[in-house]
Parts: structure tokens; sequence; C-alpha cells
């Protein structure tokens, strides 16, 4: 949800130039590359998939393949942590970086928002500045990381996809990448959420549509 609306979001104020999505072990990204095709051929976007298979095979992430079961639950529990891979935006957004210069662009697009701070350092505001300040100063077109959804919760991105006129039905979610979005881990949990906050119709088929689980409270720092 988060990366196509990005893509029509550029599209809409920027002169896109391509796209690259990266393949590197997720369970999910069979079902996330293709629909990220749909949508650049949608649209007339040259799209770039990068294979980086050393990252299933070298690190530590039960997002992987090589990894362990995805967690259920909300997206903000600690058991959510395990599908972290380390540092995967620093490592995308350099190759992403150096293929966006090669192509002659001004900037990079990343469609992190507010609602992965809580378990990814790789997508928090501080890590985005020292990446910003690295790409700019690495490249001789000094290129520019947008981030515009930065302060924007799910639901915030939603809304603007449905202006946008983003088909959700043809966007992925789930980490399990099973036929079917499984209605219960973490991402399928923040998903539906995120329709039923912005009162949009979920196009999306789930396996299972039981109860949202609660966002998790707080821990209550002990001095």
């Amino acid at each position: 949800m988060d990366s196509v609306t990005a893509l029509y979001w550029a599209h809409k104020h920027r002169q896109v130039v391509g796209a690259v999505s990266f393949d590197y072990g997720a369970k999910h990204s069979h079902k996330e590359i293709g629909f990220a095709t749909w949508h650049c051929g949608h649209l007339g976007i040259w799209h770039e998939v990068v294979a980086l298979p050393f990252i299933n095979e070298l690190f530590a992430s039960d997002l992987l393949k090589s990894g362990g079961d995805i967690p259920d639950g909300h997206y903000e529990e600690e058991t959510m942590k395990r599908t972290v891979v380390p540092f995967r935006n620093g490592i995308m957004l350099a190759i992403a970086c150096g293929l966006a210069e090669s192509r002659g662009a001004e900037s990079l697009v990343i469609a992190a928002h507010c609602g992965d701070h809580a378990i990814y350092p790789d997508c928090r505001e501080p890590f985005m500045e020292a990446m910003a300040a690295a790409i700019r100063e690495g490249t001789y077109a000094r290129i520019d990381l947008l981030r515009p959804f930065i302060d924007t919760d799910k639901t915030g991105i939603a809304r603007l996809g449905a202006k946008l006129g983003v088909d959700f039905g043809r966007t992925w979610s789930c980490y399990k990448g099973g036929e079917h979005h499984c209605g219960t881990c973490g991402t399928c949990v923040e998903r539906r959420e995120a329709f039923v906050n912005a009162g949009l119709v979920d196009p999306t088929v789930y396996d299972n549509e039981g109860p949202l689980p609660a966002r998790p409270v707080p821990k209550t720092p002990i001095f």
C-alpha cells in the first residue's frame, strides 16, 4: 500500500524516470513484486527488479524464507521485531541512489511512514536524515531523498491513495505470502485497521477476518 501510493504521489507531482523493486528473499516478495510490476505498467513507468539473494542467505529475520514463522498480532507488538531485516533500507537506498544518478534522476522517494517507527529503526526520521545527507553528499547530482509519508500513518496513506486512484486490490501487505492475505499477521492487521479508520471499502481477500487485536499499551518507563 505504502510504496504503490508513493509511486502514484510521485507520478502526480514529479516526472518519474523509473521504479525499483528488490527481490531479497522475503516470503511475500513474489506477491509484492507482481503488483509493483502491474502498477508501473499501468502508469507507463520503467521498472527494474534487483535481486539481492545474499540477504536471504546471510541475514537473520523471520520475514525471510530462511527465517522462522511470521508472528500474528498487532503491528506494534514486540514480536514483530522478528520481521526486521537488518539495515534493509540502508542497503536498498544505496542501490537505488546509484540507479537514480545513472538514470539522471534528481531525487528518490521512499514510503516509510510513522507506523513503521515502532519496530523499524531504518524507517525513523533520524535514520532518514542521515541517509539523505549521505545520498546528497555522495552524488554529483546531489540527489534528494523524499519521504512524503514520514509523519503520516497507514490510515492517511489509504485516504491519499484513494484520492490518487490507487487500486488497492492490486497491492500486497501480508508477510506470509500465501494465496490470500492471512488477515492475522501484523501487516494484515495494520492494513485492515487502515481501511476501517479511513472509512474506505477494503477490497482485500483475507483468510481470517476475525476481530482485530488491540493496539499494545506503551510500557511506562521506570526511573
